[in-house]
C-alpha cells in the first residue's frame, strides 16, 4: 500500500501539468483568434467581410471632433463681446420720523415718544443693472445684439472684449420687426465673424454658442445640436413685454440669461443664428434668429445707417387645412388676403406695392418667386429677406383663377 506522500504526488503533479497545458493551449487559442479574427468573421458571417479599401479610415475620431470645436472657439472668441447696462438709479436711505405723543396730556411730556422708520430718496447713482452678449460683424466696430438688451434710451452701454478691453457703445439701430439691434464702438482692426447660410442647416447638426452667461461669466461656451428649424414662439421679458418671433432655430446648446445677442456658430466658425430666447420651465430648449434674417439688417445699417425693410402692403392669414375647410377655399397652403378686425384695417393698403400690382381682398398668394408658401416657407420671412427695389413674381389665385403678377418692393415707412 502506497504511503500518503506518494499518493498526493501522483494526484497533484498530473493536475498541475494538466492546468499548465490547458493554460498554454488557451493562450494559444486566444492568440490564434486575435490573429485570425477576420478569417473567423468570414466563416460565421461572410457578409461582414471587407477589403482594406472598403474600410473607412477617414472617419473622424472623438479627438479630431474636439479639436475642431476648440479651434472654432479660439477663432470666434475675440469677436464675441459682453455688454453691460448702466443706469442712474435712485439711492434710498432710512430715517426716523417722530410721531406726536397721544398721551402727553395724561402722562405728561416725555412718556411714549414714537420714532417711526421711513424711507426717502437721497439722490441717484450709476449702477450696473443688467447685461447681455453681442458679436462684431465688421473691423470698424459694428456689433449685433438683441433689441431687448439695448432697448432703454436712458441707459449707457459698455462693451467688454474677450481680452478685458472695454469700450463705450452707441446704439445705431433697433429692429422693430425682429429682436435685433446694431450698436457700434469706436476703433478699427477688430476681429469679426462672418455669416453662414442658415438655410443649409440640418436638424442634428452640431452648433456652438458663446455668450455672457448670467451677465457674469463672459465668453461662456456651450456645445449642442440643431434641435429644430422654422420654430414660432411668443417671447416675453421680465417686464411683461411680449413679441411674436418666427422662423427661429431651436437648439439644445445651453443658453442662459445674459447669452442674449450672442452668436450661434457652425463648426466652421460662421454665425448661423443670434441667440434670442429660452423656454422657461424646460431644460436645453433655446432659440436663435436665423443668420439669413440678420444679414439684411446688418447690410442695411452699414449702407444707410438705419434698418430699411421692404414691404408689400397686405394683411393676410396663413392658410391651414382648418381655414380651408371653414372658408371653403380651393387650397390648403398660401396666404389669404383679408382685412383686420378694426374698421380701418384694410386688406390692401392704398398706394402700396400690392395695390399697384392689382392684388385685392380675398386673393390667395400661392408662391413667391416660385417658392410655394407653406408652414416652413413663411411669407413674411421671404419678403423680409428681399431688398427694397426687388421685383418679385407672385402666383395668385383670384376668384378661382390662377395668375402671376409682378410686384416692386418699396421701403417700409
Amino acid at each position: 500500500m502506497k504511503n500518503r506522500k506518494e499518493l498526493m504526488r501522483q494526484i497533484v503533479v498530473p493536475a498541475v501539468v494538466g492546468f499548465i497545458t490547458a493554460l498554454f493551449v488557451g493562450v494559444g487559442f486566444v492568440f490564434w483568434i486575435k490573429t485570425n479574427s477576420q478569417f473567423l468573421t468570414g466563416i460565421f458571417n461572410p457578409a461582414q467581410q471587407k477589403s482594406e479599401s472598403e474600410i473607412n479610415t477617414d472617419a473622424p475620431s472623438l479627438y479630431s471632433f474636439e479639436t475642431v470645436v476648440v479651434e472654432t472657439v479660439k477663432k470666434a472668441n475675440p469677436a464675441v463681446v459682453a455688454i453691460t447696462i448702466s443706469k442712474n438709479v435712485p439711492v434710498y436711505e432710512r430715517y426716523y420720523r417722530s410721531v406726536p405723543n397721544l398721551f402727553e396730556d395724561f402722562f405728561g411730556g416725555g412718556f411714549f415718544n414714537f420714532d417711526v422708520p421711513e424711507i426717502r430718496q437721497n439722490g441717484t447713482e450709476k449702477r450696473e443693472v443688467g447685461g447681455g452678449s453681442g458679436f462684431l460683424v465688421s473691423a470698424d466696430g459694428y456689433i449685433v445684439t438683441n433689441r431687448h438688451v439695448v432697448d432703454d434710451d436712458k441707459a449707457e452701454y459698455t462693451v467688454f472684449m474677450n481680452d478685458g478691453e472695454k469700450y463705450d457703445a452707441k446704439v445705431i439701430a433697433r429692429d422693430s420687426v425682429l429682436d435685433l439691434a446694431i450698436i457700434k464702438i469706436d476703433g478699427s482692426g477688430f476681429q469679426y465673424l462672418e455669416f453662414g447660410d442658415s438655410d443649409k442647416l440640418q436638424v442634428g447638426q452640431s452648433v456652438i454658442t458663446i455668450g455672457n452667461a448670467l451677465a457674469e461669466f463672459r465668453n461662456t461656451v456651450s456645445l449642442g445640436i440643431v434641435s429644430g428649424l422654422s420654430r414660432s414662439i411668443v417671447a416675453s421679458d421680465m417686464r411683461g413685454n411680449t413679441e411674436a418671433l418666427d422662423q427661429l432655430i431651436q437648439t439644445d446648446a445651453a443658453i442662459n440669461q445674459g447669452n442674449s445677442g450672442g452668436p450661434l456658430l457652425n463648426l466652421s466658425g460662421e454665425v448661423v443664428g443670434v441667440n434670442v430666447a429660452i423656454a422657461s420651465g424646460a431644460e436645453n430648449i433655446g432659440f436663435a434668429v436665423s443668420s439669413n434674417s440678420v444679414k439684411s439688417v446688418v447690410d442695411s445699417v452699414k449702407k444707410t445707417g438705419k434698418i430699411v425693410r421692404p414691404y408689400i402692403g397686405v394683411r393676410y392669414t396663413s392658410i391651414t387645412e382648418e381655414i380651408k375647410e371653414k372658408n371653403n377655399l380651393p387650397v390648403d397652403y398660401g396666404v389669404l388676403v383679408l382685412r383686420g378686425s378694426e374698421p380701418g384695417d384694410l386688406a390692401v393698403i392704398p398706394g402700396s406695392p400690392a395695390d399697384k400690382a392689382g392684388i385685392v381682398e380675398n386673393d390667395i398668394i400661392l408662391e413667391v418667386d416660385g417658392v410655394k408658401l407653406t408652414e416652413d416657407k413663411n411669407f413674411a420671412t421671404i419678403i423680409r429677406n428681399k431688398k427694397v427695389g426687388d421685383v418679385i413674381r407672385l402666383k395668385i389665385s383670384h376668384k378661382g383663377q390662377e395668375k402671376t403678377v409682378t410686384v416692386t418692393l418699396e421701403e417700409m415707412k
